[in-house]
């Protein structure tokens, strides 16, 4: 049986991405039924030193359609852009990756199989092959995280360090 790399990432991501709409339906529901004001869920952290749920949502599209994006270019840097301050803008986001991802041929993804790349952060380089960032470092998730740490590599505190990495300069 042939592996395809676009079906063992697109679907998966497509499902994250739908999922992630849903979630904000509800909030902005919930937030309409209970007259909140949309900024209490929007910017909500589940602990003080992570990130605030806008910000995962535009992870969520950077993990992905990014990932794609940037193993085209050889290179994948994390986008540093402000994530959208509203629902609206939240949905829209995840809606437009949505319909981009969709769009990909899956001859391309396929193609990327053994296909090197770098993550790049700052100082900070993790060379990949193509397989090995997709299918791991670089899936979208609907949990939330915290701000990368900026320790070393070489002291194994740091976020950035995957076990499925080639090397990671710290």
């Amino acid at each position: 049986m042939t592996f395809s790399l676009h079906a063992a990432i697109i679907p998966s991501q497509a499902q994250i991405l739908r999922a992630c709409a849903a979630l904000i339906d509800k909030a902005e529901a919930f937030c309409a039924e209970r007259t909140l004001s949309p900024d209490s869920l929007i910017q909500a952290r589940l602990a003080e030193d992570m990130l605030p749920f806008a910000y995962q949502v535009k992870s969520m599209a950077v993990h992905s359609l990014g990932a794609i994006e940037g193993v085209r270019k050889g290179v994948f840097e994390p986008d540093m852009t402000p994530p959208p301050s509203d629902f609206a803008g939240l949905k829209m986001r995840l809606t437009e990756t949505l319909a981009d991802l969709e769009a990909i041929d899956p001859a391309e993804v396929d193609s990327f199989l053994g296909r090197d790349m770098r993550f790049e952060f700052g100082e900070r380089r993790m060379e990949f092959v193509a397989e090995e960032f997709l299918l791991s470092f670089s899936q979208p998730t609907s949990t939330f995280m915290p701000p990368p740490r900026t320790t070393s590599c070489a002291g194994r505190d740091c976020r950035l360090a995957s076990a499925t990495s080639r090397e990671c300069h710290a």
